[in-house]
């Protein structure tokens, strides 16, 4: 069966029908759960007793928000789909839920949100379902508004379903450039079915407080380093840090001014147009001083 991306857009995809049979599904419902205390885990938000202010990002039917909920925070739910919001609507999700296109920005004031979260949305920004879209203008105004909105420190986790190494390095230039740090932490790397990739990113530049968490392998355990050493591929990589600096534009080259055999070429071109010129003297094209 192709990918959903492939299919149609997403608020197409995701119409009534498929939006029921995604909150009914048992099988798809743990799944979400399961991934949404992975991604809450990895956003490592302080243990004490605070509720914070998330971001869910394209939450659909509002799944991954009630673990947000039974975690005791508040969160903002952002969807392109209204028939998936409608099911949220049904389900009396405790969040806040936008009707929203996250390709054209999340419109959020700065430093409001302490932490955020996508399962599997993100890649659908690959995609250009319309002649408008371009993926890299739609990645770029979604990290740059999504690095806006965060606190500084904070962490967004994005559980993603590239559809090939291209994509993953898609988003993660484009994260970079935005100005986050962080990389990929990869869930079970050798199972085809269990492997889960988690786009973690840090608002600004890395710390000596801030680390890059480990991916889990075999039974749940966290991948050690000497594990991950020797198991490391091209696949299980974490994403280098991008220099945050902007290229620096091309300075002007100026130009040698015109010189005396052009000037006269110029004047003949014009007398043999018929137009009235000044005869040709030995100051004709002469440089002139700085000042006078």
């Amino acid at each position: 069966m192709p990918r959903p991306e492939l299919q149609a857009p997403p608020e197409i995809f995701y119409n009534e029908v498929e939006a029921r049979k995604y909150t009914t599904s048992s099988r798809i419902i743990e799944i979400q759960a399961k991934i949404s205390e992975r991604a809450l885990e990895l956003l490592a938000l302080p243990n004490d007793g605070i509720p914070r202010l998330l971001l869910d990002i394209g939450c659909g039917s509002g799944l991954s928000g009630d673990t947000l909920s039974k975690n005791g925070h508040h969160w903002l739910g952002y969807d392109i789909s209204s028939s998936m919001l409608d099911v949220a609507l049904e389900g009396e999700a405790e969040g806040d839920l936008l009707l929203a296109d996250m390709g054209q920005g999340l419109g959020l004031r700065p430093g409001v949100v302490d932490g955020a979260i996508s399962i599997s949305a993100v890649q659908w920004l690959c995609y250009a379902d319309k002649s408008s879209h371009e993926p890299r203008t739609r990645l770029k105004a979604f990290f740059g508004s999504l690095y806006r909105c965060l606190a500084r420190g904070a962490r967004a986790v994005l559980q993603l379903y590239a559809e090939n190494r291209d994509q993953n390095e898609m988003i993660s230039t484009y994260a970079m450039r935005a100005g986050f740090s962080g990389g990929i932490v990869v869930d079970w790397p050798h199972s085809s079915k269990a492997r889960k990739e988690y786009l973690v990113l840090t608002c600004g530049l890395p710390s000596a407080q801030t680390y890059q968490p480990k991916g889990k392998g075999e039974n749940g355990e966290v991948c050690s380093e000497d594990k991950e050493s020797d198991a490391d591929t091209d696949d299980n990589q974490t994403v280098d840090v991008y220099d945050r600096n902007r290229p620096r534009k091309k300075l002007k080259v100026k130009k040698k001014g015109k010189g005396r055999e052009w000037i006269l070429k110029k004047k003949e071109q014009m007398r043999k147009k018929g137009y009235d010129v000044p005869p040709d003297t030995k100051h004709t094209g002469r440089k002139r001083k700085d000042r006078f």
